[in-house]
């Protein structure tokens, strides 16, 4: 039975945010049928210790704790001339280990996910299939960062999304096939590397929908209506979301319904995060156990971002929980839903609208909300998006 080899730039344990849960999703689903060794990296010794829950599903396990500063990222990519973010990456040892098991072990498969961990895939494959997850074109990210940009962060920007573009598209050449979370990313991809839809797929996320299920969480009647924010809040695209929503969009709000909460619920937030907890009536919670309960209070759940790639799992797990979410027209890209119907898309002050709609006709939001968990069970669930992998991989 031929082995495959997975690499992840953040070992997928606890599957508790954007990145984490597609790769264990897909991990846990490649490792029911043949034996996987996993490589990679997590961010501290907490998340070590919490990666070996994985180890009965796997025929191996090697983990690199990733302490590199972002300093020595940047003076290295600097001196090789490469993205900070492939730099950032870089390590001996998880070179060192994939030499050693593809020597050792009958490895059929190399598959990576995010763009950095192609660099661990030796230059002669002998023959072995080499699936690349991007996940998203990461490059357009930064390309939007250095476009609004001044000064030495916009020049930073600028630089990390014309080299990694380079790094992406020469990536995808060599792979054997490029998957993309939404077929949106997926075209921008083909147009830009000139490749085809057999070279460049579309593997769009799932949810877990019998986790994400408000049977279990009871609506509280009578309570100050809450709006909700979930997300990784110390990423950028959130920390500023949340800031111009809190500073701009919901004073607007409170104005018309002065007793409305805003929630920011989300681990690691950033200083400016944690400075948004002074205006009247945001809460900033941090890390919680459960976001579930958060987002069954929620009388509408907010996605205000302007930056944004791929499909944001955020907008998915609330509308599998049958809230009525509003989100921008960025966080909505490379999901497929019906605006009006499943969710409302709106930015700026139309947001503000859609939101006080919603507020002032409940029972409109609980019916979208109802429409949008009914269209989430029948579109995203994990297994029906995963057969993808099956026949790119090949059953054994």
């Amino acid at each position: 039975m031929g082995e495959l080899m997975f690499l992840a730039h953040r070992i997928p344990f606890p599957p508790d945010r954007g990145d984490r849960i597609r790769s264990f999703h897909m991990l846990r689903h490649l490792a029911q049928s043949r034996p996987v060794h996993l490589l990679g990296f997590v961010d501290n010794a907490e998340d070590r210790k919490a990666a070996k829950e994985l180890l009965p599903m796997l025929a191996s396990l090697h983990i690199e704790v990733r302490d590199k500063s972002r300093l020595r990222a940047g003076v290295e990519a600097l001196m090789l001339g490469e993205p900070v973010s492939v730099a950032a990456f870089g390590s001996r040892r998880i070179m060192r280990m994939v030499d050693q098991l593809l020597a050792e072990r009958p490895i059929e498969t190399i598959l990576a996910y995010s763009g950095q961990m192609a660099q661990f895939v030796p230059d002669d494959r002998e023959g072995r299939r080499f699936i690349m997850d991007f996940v998203d074109v990461d490059s357009e990210k930064f390309a939007a960062y250095g476009a609004e940009e001044g000064g030495l962060m916009g020049w930073i920007h600028r630089r990390e999304g014309r080299l990694l573009a380079a790094y992406e598209d020469s990536i995808g050449r060599w792979a054997d096939v490029n998957l993309f979370v939404s077929e949106a990313e997926a075209a921008l991809f083909r147009r830009r590397a000139g490749l085809s839809s057999s070279h460049v797929r579309a593997l769009d996320n799932g949810i877990d929908t019998a986790f994400f299920d408000p049977a279990g969480f009871p609506r509280i009647d009578g309570a100050e209506p809450m709006l909700v924010f979930t997300g990784q809040m110390d990423y950028r695209p959130n920390v500023e979301a949340v800031d111009y929503f809190a500073r701009r969009t919901f004073p607007a709000i409170r104005a018309k319904h002065p007793s409305t909460l805003f929630a920011i619920v989300g681990r690691d937030p950033a200083p400016a995060v944690r400075a948004l907890a002074g205006l009247r009536n945001v809460i900033v919670t941090g890390s919680v156990p459960d976001v579930r309960p958060w987002l069954a209070a929620a009388a509408v759940v907010v996605a205000p971002l302007d930056i944004a790639r791929g499909v944001q799992n955020k907008v998915l797990e609330a509308m599998a929980m049958a809230r009525p979410v509003v989100a921008s027209p960025a966080a909505f890209e490379g999901i497929d839903a019906v605006p009006d119907k499943h969710l409302c898309v709106a930015q700026g002050y139309d947001m503000a609208n859609a939101v006080l709609h919603l507020l002032t006709h409940p029972a409109e939001g609980e019916a979208m909300g109802r429409a949008a968990r009914a269209h989430v069970v029948a579109r995203y669930d994990w297994e029906t998006q995963l057969r993808t992998l099956d026949t790119l991989i090949g059953q054994p």
